[in-house]
């Protein structure tokens, strides 16, 4: 589908993250110079496609070729010229000047000058000549840069530029998924489409959503550990919860206020508050609930002084065993039966052998190393690819690879079963 829910995202990307890739790499051997083996029609199709693919054509451009298909809707003519910008012109040299000595503050650029991209070449050419070092490589044209002013980047030089793959389809509760991947990486693209087609050769997988909540954890302190106890037990108290959530959920029409966990350490005390968010990822909406919340408390314990919104056992961007146990975001569960003719076909191996490489390195190997949720094969890949394709925050890649895949022989050990656990995807 073109559209996903969340939660199928969610259970998407968890499913792909660690299993698809790490099935994926059993059948790796068509990256190398062997042949498959002449029985696979379907890779024989494949290989076709590409041949077609990469065969030249007497069309002098690619744009042409691709909009003769009706499927494809051309772009509007822009009716404005796209500056280039390659020489330096005497009015910008002026104001490169003054960014240089330091007259003019680099972030102003674009208030000052009105047009962001010049404000981009001007920034990159005083970036140069302070630093010494070319720029050369780094793109500026081709970018709208009018289009970032004041939302996701400040002070612009250029941009950077992620092919996108697509693997799949994937046969997921049903449906089918066509999943992007932004990587520089070699094979992972093709390890993950060839996960997805043992998937679905064996009838697909089925995905669980078993808890779906944001959380932020302020710190506050007080002159006694004794003190802190007191409000620790408030808000531990059912009694008081109905009072509280009322109090968190005015700040939004979707948050709504799920759990309070609390922790001390000292005279400090730690709230982790737990909120469901609707289709938002909602950090910004549980800190405006939580903030409620302490202005509601400090009527009742003036003396507690709010050292930060945020004291690190949410816990945000960091790998922390609060998130592996209790879960952030969204916690999933995905499955799938692998046929064992699937196994040996599409995969090149067997159900004994994959077994026993996923106990002694996912489980065994990733405990003997310490790993923090890292009982995987290499959840991180797919989760960063697919969050730079869809337009998550990649650094949130730390905790959503949190990730454990489990595998066991069935059905009289001819089949496997594999089950990926994923509690802490974040998406939004």
């Amino acid at each position: 589908p073109l559209y996903l829910t969340l939660s199928e995202m969610a259970a998407v990307v968890c499913f792909v993250a660690s299993f698809v890739y790490f099935l994926g790499f059993f059948g790796m051997n068509f990256l190398q110079s062997v042949p498959f083996p002449e029985e696979e029609e379907d890779d024989e199709v494949e290989e076709a496609i590409v041949k077609d693919i990469i065969q030249p054509t007497n069309s002098t451009s690619c744009v042409t070729k691709i909009s003769d298909h009706e499927f494809l809707t051309p772009l509007p003519k822009s009716t404005a010229a796209v500056e280039c910008y390659t020489t330096i012109k005497e009015d910008d040299e002026e104001v490169i000047q003054t960014v240089v000595t330091g007259k003019t503050p680099s972030y102003s650029l674009e208030s000052k000058l009105g047009d962001c991209k010049r404000a981009a070449f001007i920034r990159r050419q005083a970036l140069e000549r302070i630093t010494g070092r070319s720029l050369e490589g780094l793109p500026l044209d081709g970018f709208d840069y009018e289009s970032i002013l004041g939302q996701c980047c400040e002070m612009p030089v250029g941009y950077v530029q992620i092919p996108v793959g697509i693997a799949g389809p994937l046969m997921l509760d049903g449906m089918e998924f066509s999943v992007p991947m932004a990587t520089t990486e070699g094979c992972l693209v093709a390890s993950t489409n060839r996960g997805c087609k043992a998937i679905n050769a064996s009838g697909g997988a089925t995905s669980i959503l078993l808890k779906d909540g944001m959380t932020r954890a302020p710190v506050v302190r007080f002159a006694t550990a004794k003190r802190a106890s007191e409000l620790k037990f408030f808000l531990e108290e059912p009694l008081n919860f109905q009072t509280l959530a009322s109090v968190f959920n005015r700040s939004s029409r979707f948050g709504r206020l799920q759990t309070i966990q609390c922790a001390m350490a000292g005279k400090n005390l730690y709230m982790r508050f737990t909120c469901s968010t609707g289709d938002a990822m909602g950090m910004n909406m549980v800190s405006k609930g939580v903030q409620n919340v302490l202005d509601y408390l400090q009527a009742d314990f003036p003396d507690m002084d709010i050292i930060g919104i945020s004291g690190n056992y949410c816990s945000d961007k960091k790998p922390a065993a609060v998130n592996w146990i209790e879960g952030r975001g969204k916690s999933v569960v995905c499955e799938a039966i692998i046929k064992e003719e699937v196994v040996k076909k599409v995969l090149k191996t067997d159900v004994a052998s994959l077994v026993e490489l996923n106990m002694l390195k996912n489980l065994t190997g990733s405990a003997m190393a310490g790993a923090l949720g890292g009982f995987n094969a290499h959840a991180s890949n797919i989760v960063s690819a697919v969050y730079l394709a869809t337009g998550q925050d990649p650094a949130q890649n730390v905790e959503s690879s949190h990730c454990i895949t489990m595998m066991e022989a069935v059905n009289g050990g001819r089949d496997l079963h594999v089950s990926v656990t994923m509690p802490s995807i974040e998406v939004g």
